[in-house]
């Protein structure tokens, strides 16, 4: 029995949703409906739904950034308000999704589409990174960020980006790595993504971004899952498979 799984912080919507699909698809469960992204993201990997039908915007973590994160074999809907950028996105990448207000007419062409492909265990990581890429592009700032302010212990000192080995999200904080120690600051990894560099900072997974300055290398482990190491630092950091095409060419 197919498995799928809801996520949209209107909870109207989200009633609404799972009452259609179960009309449009009376053989799919639905295993779970999330109010936000972090919840989506965490049953997702606990479940490892058929489907993942995720609203755009959500609190905590948008739609894309949860889809970013998905190292299962998932297979994502996107749900959002009219968007041409977006559907734009999707439309080139041949991924499915709806518009709202969802009609029973349109999600029952998309329940016909799902069916074949979740059938036939399509696999969808080129295009999804494809549209990810096009919707998230970073573009170059005005000026790039040069200098953090951290906290470690009483102090908050100036930390110089260029020294960064990486910027991980942990829960309030973003952890700032150098080689030396790691220090807390409270900006998120998304508004930090548009301030750096993205020549020399890449975003290697949603709650990770690396400095290039200090890629040694990369590898595939035992479950063909990617991860890089960095120099002065001694765990291996994993990749999403919505990044992975980024180091295709090493």
């Amino acid at each position: 029995m197919p498995t799928a799984l809801i996520a949209d912080d209107e909870p109207h919507l989200l009633r609404h949703l799972a009452t259609m699909l179960a009309g449009a698809w009376p053989e799919l469960q639905i295993v779970a409906q999330c109010r936000n992204g972090p919840e989506a993201a965490q049953q997702i990997e606990a479940l490892q739904p058929d489907l993942a039908f995720l609203d755009i915007r959500m609190p905590g973590l948008t739609g894309l950034e949860v889809a970013q994160g998905i190292e299962c074999a998932t297979r994502v809907v996107f749900v959002t308000a009219y968007d041409e950028f977006a559907l734009q996105a999707f439309d080139a990448a041949a991924l499915d999704y709806l518009v709202k207000p969802v009609t029973q007419e349109r999600l029952a062409r998309s329940v016909a589409r799902l069916k074949d492909a979740v059938g036939r265990s399509e696999p969808e990581n080129p295009r999804l990174a494809q549209a990810l890429g096009q919707l998230q592009a970073p573009t170059v700032p005005a000026a790039p960020l040069r200098w953090v302010r951290a906290s470690q212990g009483d102090w908050t000192q100036q930390i110089a980006v260029d020294e960064v080995l990486f910027f991980r999200a942990d829960e309030k904080y973003t952890c700032v790595q150098t080689a030396e120690r790691e220090y807390l600051i409270r900006t998120p990894i998304a508004e930090l993504a548009q301030q750096l560099d993205p020549q020399q900072f890449w975003q290697i997974h949603r709650s990770t971004l690396i400095n290039l300055r200090f890629l040694e290398g990369s590898r595939r482990d035992e479950l063909s899952r990617v991860r890089v190491r960095l120099r002065g630092f001694e765990a291996e950091l994993p990749v999403s498979r919505a990044y992975v095409h980024l180091f295709k060419a090493m």
